[in-house]
């Protein structure tokens, strides 16, 4: 039998809809949608263990922001895009203290990138808090994976989590999804931190409250999705047969779009500005891009 996987909370309520039946309502489950600054955004929170159960995820809340205006090159489309995630954080952030950010993934592997790209658009200024006091203490930390350094993200960060001290953590890492459509048109932002490489089937320690002792935000982006998956996908939408699906021979592979270095590269700028935006209220978009550049 096929197992179909998702990253994101949204899809997997969807699917326990598709499987129960539309009218059936999931309890220890409360989803909406809402809009904010043009764009849809999709919240499901998951209120106890009867929830944690039917989505397969940890309670807490996620919020699912549809960025695809952006590829259809919508007027200040990107700016919007950035302010309506800054918007999403902003409650699930502490208003003070310092704040660590790590981008997860490979930087060599493109739709395993946008934590590492990410990081080239976050405003640092722990090291300039006697010059410029008026700004909130950001750090940053560039994890890398494991099969290259030897050393696991959870470690790197519980390190710098000890002596830097943050009020917070924000971690961003590259998602699968389930549906092609999802691919590099979502962002989902979520307060229960997440797991490393979970999405492909190659868990790794969780980065959350309990392992680190601080809150941890995680933002992510669907960058890829199963072999196995898209083809239950194609073939759903051509209105084929998917009985042998469970045969198939691509257990392991992934796809992802043929425009994913562009895609990636704006998405990274994406998640970049919009942290920077609730992380230093003081400063517009202008300031951002001459202090970025």
């Amino acid at each position: 039998m096929l197992t179909i996987h998702t990253d994101l909370a949204a899809e997997a309520h969807q699917l326990w809809r598709e499987s129960a039946g539309q009218t059936t309502r999931l309890e220890g489950v409360i989803a909406r949608d809402e809009e904010l600054c043009g764009f849809p955004v999709t919240r499901v929170e998951i209120l106890d263990g009867e929830g944690e159960r039917a989505l397969g995820k940890p309670r807490g809340i996620y919020q699912t922001l549809d960025v695809s205006a952006l590829w259809r090159r919508e007027e200040g489309a990107f700016f919007r895009a950035a302010q309506a995630l800054a918007y999403l954080l902003e409650p699930l952030l502490p208003e003070e203290g310092p704040v660590l950010v790590a981008g997860l993934g490979n930087p060599a592997m493109t739709p395993d990138a946008l934590g590492p790209r990410a990081l080239d658009h976050i405003l640092v200024t722990r090291h300039l808090q006697e010059a410029l006091p008026t700004l909130r203490s950001v750090s940053a930390l560039g994890a890398g994976v494991v099969g290259s350094t030897g050393i696991e993200a959870a470690e790197w960060i519980s390190g710098a989590v000890e002596r830097v001290r943050p009020a917070a953590v924000v971690v961003v890492d590259a998602l699968a999804a389930r549906s092609l459509d999802r691919l590099c048109t979502t962002i989902q932002v979520s307060d229960t931190g997440l797991i490393p490489g979970s999405g492909v089937g190659n868990h790794r320690q969780a980065l959350n409250r309990e392992t680190l002792g601080v809150p941890v935000v995680s933002i992510g982006v669907p960058t890829v999705v199963s072999v196995e998956t898209a083809a239950k996908d194609l073939l759903a939408q051509a209105g084929g047969d998917e009985e042998n699906l469970g045969r198939l021979q691509g257990k392991g592979l992934f796809v992802t779009p043929d425009s994913i270095d562009y895609k990636l590269r704006e998405l990274a700028r994406v998640v970049g500005y919009g942290l920077d935006l609730m992380l230093q209220p003081t400063l517009e978009p202008d300031d951002l891009e001459a202090l970025l550049a």
